[in-house]
């Protein structure tokens, strides 16, 4: 497949905006409630529990896809970490929804498994887990995450171009949550 059109439809799948889809189920504007995120955490705060479990795996999912692809049809590391960025860009900036999407946390955990190994992403996980049991703040909780992903990658790859990887994935998602670290430092972030 020409990396060029895998590109395009890494996107056009990222940008697939299954929160806001299961709030339309639900009849109600995801856009509109709590911090208007169509993520999985903004959903289990006003369809439950079994809502967000359902959109966050559409949304890891709907990134492994052209993860998969793209490791199945390119040669090129840069190639592979350029869809694995669009795929969580097209989450957290959907064409659908004027550009305003998710976080793009959940859309992560593909580029954690390929780039930093099963074993280690099960291993953050529960370590994010136990986190947020503590701290019951998901944004605090996922910035913790996230700053791990570069060194999670170069120890499991010693890439160059999959560390940069991790390290503009990394940049891309502490973006997306700029509102909720100004949250956080002036405690007024909701917690779960």
């Amino acid at each position: 497949m020409n990396f060029y059109v895998l590109f395009l439809l890494a996107y056009l799948i990222g940008s697939i905006p299954f929160g806001y889809l299961a709030g339309k189920i639900n009849k109600i504007n995801i856009k509109k409630v709590g911090s208007g995120s169509t993520g999985a955490t903004n959903v289990s705060r006003f369809l439950g529990v079994k809502w967000a479990v359902l959109v966050a795996l559409l949304d890891i999912s709907k990134a492994g896809i052209p993860i998969y692809m793209a490791f199945s049809y390119l040669n090129s590391e840069w190639q592979i970490a350029l869809i694995a960025i669009i795929t969580i860009i097209g989450h957290i900036f959907p064409v659908w929804l004027k550009f305003k999407g998710g976080k793009g946390v959940s859309t992560l955990v593909p580029s954690l498994i390929a780039f930093g190994g099963l074993i280690p992403t099960i291993i953050l996980i529960l370590f994010w887990a136990v986190l947020l049991k503590t701290t019951k703040t998901m944004s605090l909780d996922n910035v913790v995450l996230i700053f791990l992903v570069p060194f999670m990658f170069w120890f499991h790859t010693y890439s160059v171009v999959y560390f940069s990887l991790g390290v503009i994935l990394f940049l891309i998602i502490l973006y997306a949550h700029r509102e909720n670290i100004y949250r956080l430092y002036n405690k007024e972030e909701l917690k779960l």
